[in-house]
């Protein structure tokens, strides 16, 4: 047994014990530098530190270095400027990666005496976006932190025995902070130091190290496609994912490639974990957590993860089975109304999601004159293949006849944004405020750019066809297919982009071919050559191995 509880990290230094790997970084150095970045901060007379580091091994030094010395830490989300500009009056200092702003390095001061932290006065302060989208702060105790590391590693610390933990997700977070940091921090498990936020990052870190976990999201475990070396994975000892439902079909499928279905984590940073599920619909609470109901259902939370005495109250609805393990069944406070009625968007968005043309659904509320709701869909491959073999007004009208089974006729969607998937954050949040932007936001002219690459002048670019392209308007309203004029203009567009100095001006085309059609949701690639010394821009989009369109641009100075 490896484990040092929390409070007892910076007491005394064991001989031999890793904390973090690439770089590699021991239990013994981890002590010294926390102690000297400690007597650092009293010197300065810090009282709240702002901390924001990719490095998850130096992020640990400064949450143990400030807590010796009697620091409150501020984990900021992100370093946007009007994060900072809301936050700067809640802290003395920040302690990041940007220029100008104060290093580890640069606190540094003779150390102060390894000690006991005392977990009940050390203090944290979460920044969330909350389901609203309205940024608030939460203040945590070390000591409910503590205890709920301890519930984890008796739930599954001998399923993960010394398995190096791999994370695709940011420690600013909860969910990342315990799984990624102080859990294996306590249990002499060693963690990566840097995030690795791509499925191709989580199979190289994979193969490096004989025994690993992933503590990942649902985005990235949804994206991690079929050209994988899933053989080289299969050794995973546990996958977690928390931050947002992961989809049943998604769950399936990485159970068929790694032998195992991922453990979901359900919680907010203001209860701590409270579930876990691994596969079906019941979350199964976590030993210490004590759950009832209000009179409309929705779940209340004691747990010693939240302050002493404090029940949290949420806003999920839930129904609790015989055995304690529960359904969620939605959200209750995104409740809107619109002509005097009550509507729940979540309980709609459930049953949009029923239908087999919808993969998610989140919806919102657009102010024109008047009040109406609006869907963003994520359409499934069937939904895929409705809109391009029927068109998008059949494929909506569809989804509203679908939907008035469940809901009045003035709580029809009246406007919708047909994705291929929707934009989770690396959290597998989605905050309303996103949806209400993406609801407002004209209908996108521009394809999604996957990649690009250059080599000897030449430009390779993967683009993804929006499937709810404005220019499908009208070309055809059954079948719509990117016009050939749009495929030019995006080849000028992206080469204008590219590339350095090109002619101002349209002269002609030459050799223009179009040979197969492009539909919603397809994926292109582009390639660009631009001929100086003839003024030709060369482009040419492949569809897999199928060639679209081809041609040669003539560009000049002047009409």
């Amino acid at each position: 047994m490896n484990w040092i509880s929390l409070e007892y990290l910076l007491d005394q230094a064991p001989k031999s014990r890793m904390v973090a790997v690439d770089p590699v970084l021991e239990h013994a150095e981890l002590r010294l530098r926390a102690l000297r970045l400690a007597a650092g901060l009293r010197n300065r007379g810090i009282v709240r530190l702002a901390v924001h580091l990719e490095d998850a091994g130096e992020l640990a030094v400064a949450l143990l270095g400030a807590w010796r010395a009697g620091v409150t830490v501020l984990l900021p989300a992100d370093l946007q400027p009007a994060s900072r500009t809301r936050l700067g009056h809640q802290t003395d200092l920040w302690l990041t990666d940007h220029d100008g702003d104060a290093t580890i390095a640069d606190l540094l001061a003779e150390p102060l005496e390894g000690a006991k932290l005392d977990l009940d006065q050390c203090r944290l302060l979460l920044c969330t976006s909350g389901s609203s989208g309205e940024p608030k702060l939460i203040e945590k105790r070390v000591r409910q932190l503590a205890n709920e590391v301890e519930t984890l590693e008796a739930t599954w610390g001998a399923d993960l025995a010394h398995a190096c933990v791999i994370s695709s997700v940011t420690a600013q977070h909860i969910y990342g902070l315990l799984f990624r940091v102080l859990w294996p921090l306590c249990a002499g498990r060693p963690f990566l130091r840097r995030a690795q936020p791509f499925s191709e990052d989580i199979q190289r870190a994979s193969r490096e190290h004989t025994s690993f976990c992933w503590v990942a999201s649902p985005a990235l475990l949804k994206r991690m496609g079929e050209n994988l070396d899933w053989h080289a994975m299969r050794s995973v000892r546990l996958v977690f994912s928390s931050g947002g439902p992961l989809e049943a079909d998604a769950g399936k499928r990485l159970q068929e490639k790694l032998g195992q279905l991922p453990i979901e984590i359900y919680g907010s940073s203001e209860t701590g974990g409270i579930a876990w599920r691994q596969g079906g619909s019941l979350w199964q609470p976590f030993p210490p957590v004590l759950l009832t109901q209000d009179a409309q259902g929705a779940l209340r939370i004691a747990s010693p993860f939240l302050p002493p005495g404090h029940v949290e109250q949420t806003a999920d609805a839930a129904r609790i089975a015989d055995d304690g393990r529960f359904e969620l069944l939605g959200r209750l406070d995104r409740i809107v109304k619109l002509e005097e009625k009550r509507i729940s968007l979540p309980m709609l968005e459930i049953a949009m999601a029923a239908h087999p043309f919808v993969s998610e659904a989140r919806l919102g509320v657009v102010n024109e004159n008047r009040a109406y709701l609006a869907a963003l869909i994520a359409l499934s491959e069937a939904g895929l293949h409705a809109l391009r073999n029927g068109g998008r007004r059949a494929l909506t009208e569809t989804l509203r006849k679908h939907l008035a089974d469940h809901c009045e006729a003035l709580a029809l969607p009246r406007r919708w944004r047909l994705l291929t998937r929707l934009p989770h954050n690396s959290q597998g949040k989605l905050p309303q405020a996103h949806v209400d932007a993406l609801l407002q936001a004209p209908r996108p002219l521009q394809p999604e750019r996957l990649g690009t690459v250059e080599e000897a002048g030449q430009w390779q670019l993967q683009l993804a066809i929006p499937p709810d392209l404005a220019h499908f308007t009208g070309h055809f309203p059954h079948t719509p297919v990117l016009p050939g004029v749009v495929q030019i203009d995006w080849a000028i567009g992206l080469a204008r982009e590219l590339m350095e100095d090109l002619p101002p001006c349209f002269k002609g085309m030459e050799v223009l071919k179009f040979q197969q059609l492009a539909r919603p949701g397809d994926q292109l690639n582009l390639t660009l050559r631009f001929d100086r010394e003839r003024n030709k821009l060369h482009f040419a989009y492949r569809n897999g191995e199928a060639a679209c369109s081809s041609g040669r641009i003539l560009l000049g100075d002047n009409q």
